[in-house]
């Protein structure tokens, strides 16, 4: 019989003062950090990672290891390197980083140190968000008790490693979330994507060697260094290996944050009594949003799927940032498109003309929708708009509302009708919402 799942990343106990440096040592807090610094080259503590399995928590799902392997080396290419934390969480339906940050500052702190040690840095950024203010003060007086105990600068553990901690805050921009747009936001430019390549591992942060990571990837690593990549990997799949944190909201009985394997079942999540709890006022679930609100739309008849890379891949829908929003059946899904399109249009950043254009034509289409003047012919020409969207900018935001619009527009077709026959009472908008 197997041993029952005990989290280890969401381990908060309630105390007041559960995030301070005293409180992590007692978790033998930096015991992986010095065992990494005094013990192990940065080529051996990267293999550790590549044989644990672990894979980017951020939504692309690439395997971190792998990606810590392709700063070139120091003769190739020389200079500093950097480790970049990406703590710009605003994919909608997502809270796990914050709550890392706010009650396990120093876990991150660790993670990231390590994970500067493998790549050679000597210099960490986390890129906070800028609606984030409480973790911002958390976060910074981690650091400062992290350098009072000597876990962080010069001569770390009487070697001569050195690694700093800098936190920048952004200023709330969903773009910054994309990592070349953060690495020009720390620069001090408008947050604008880069063409890739080159690839900010080669040349990233200041024109140097940099790696991004999410604050969910980084937490996992002092864990895998601590208790080995075999003990990583009896958990979850073969390809997705570990747990995740999932993020539910929406139309369950209890929303919040749960930790869990990678590989359990989206019906698990939403109905175990220790978990989701079943929809809220027994109505049955309508559709299910499995990965953030970028990722394609579930119906209640594609629930039966596991909360893996590949299993989601499979389904037609994404892991994403593991942010499950759940919807019964009192919910418009026209409403919810148009909802999701008005984000992604103030969002875009402007720079690529299919996302500024095309972002503002859908939301414009669904506003009439919203208003109950929509067209039948607007269905294919939403669809017609997100097919010139998709893969044709420079960072996935495009993409980030064409997958909504394909999944919705063709999985819910008869919400969208109902706006164009004048069944639904017209809404009037606050004139603060008007589309021109």
């Amino acid at each position: 019989m197997s041993k029952p799942f005990e989290p280890f990343l969401l381990t908060y106990d309630g105390s007041a003062d559960f995030h301070t440096l005293k409180r992590y040592e007692e978790r033998e807090g930096y015991v992986a950090l010095r065992h990494v610094v005094t013990e192990l080259e940065p080529d051996e503590t990267t293999e550790i990672v590549v044989n644990s399995g672990l894979r980017g928590r951020g939504g692309a799902g690439f395997p971190t290891g792998r990606k810590w392997q392709f700063v070139p080396s120091a003769d190739k290419v020389p200079g500093p390197r950097y480790l970049v934390v990406n703590a710009d969480e605003s994919e909608p339906g997502t809270f796990k980083d914050q709550i890392l940050l706010d009650k396990d500052p120093h876990r991150v702190i660790e993670g990231a140190l390590i994970s500067a040690y493998a790549i050679g840095a000597e210099m960490v950024y986390i890129y906070i968000r800028g609606e984030m203010p409480r973790e911002a003060v958390i976060l910074q007086e981690a650091i400062a008790e992290a350098r009072a105990a000597g876990h962080l600068g010069e001569g770390l553990y009487d070697t001569d490693v050195r690694v700093d901690v800098t936190v920048h805050r952004g200023a709330g921009a969903y773009i910054c979330g994309e990592e070349t747009a953060l690495l020009t936001s720390i620069e001090g430019d408008r947050g604008y994507p880069k063409i890739k390549p080159p690839f900010p591992a080669v040349k990233g942060l200041f024109g140097q060697p940099t790696i991004i990571n999410n604050v969910e990837t980084l937490a996992n690593v002092p864990h895998i260094i601590s208790r080995g990549a075999d003990w990583y990997r009896s958990m979850g799949t073969d390809q997705s290996p570990g747990s995740k944190i999932f993020c539910l909201s929406g139309h369950m009985k209890n929303p919040g944050l749960y930790e869990r394997p990678l590989g359990t079942g989206l019906l698990t999540l939403l109905e175990d009594e220790s978990l989701g709890g079943g929809p809220w006022k027994d109505l049955p679930f309508k559709a299910v949003i499995p990965g953030g609100s970028s990722v394609p739309v579930l119906t209640a008849d594609e629930l039966d799927v596991n909360m893996d890379f590949e299993s989601l891949q499979a389904a037609g829908s994404m892991l994403g940032s593991g942010g499950v929003i759940a919807m019964d059946e009192s919910v418009d899904m026209m409403e919810s498109l148009y909802n999701l399109s008005r984000f992604y249009h103030h969002e875009s950043c402007g720079q690529c003309t299919p996302c500024r254009e095309g972002s503002g034509w859908v939301e414009r289409i669904l506003h009439r929708f919203h208003e109950n003047r929509g067209r039948e012919e607007d269905l294919q020409l939403l669809l017609d708009i997100a097919d010139q969207m998709a893969g044709k900018t420079i960072c996935p935001l495009a993409d980030a509302l064409v997958m909504p619009v394909q999944s919705h527009v063709t999985k819910f077709k008869e919400d969208f009708l109902k706006h164009v026959g004048g069944e639904i009472p017209r809404i009037v908008p606050p004139s603060s919402w008007a589309v021109g």
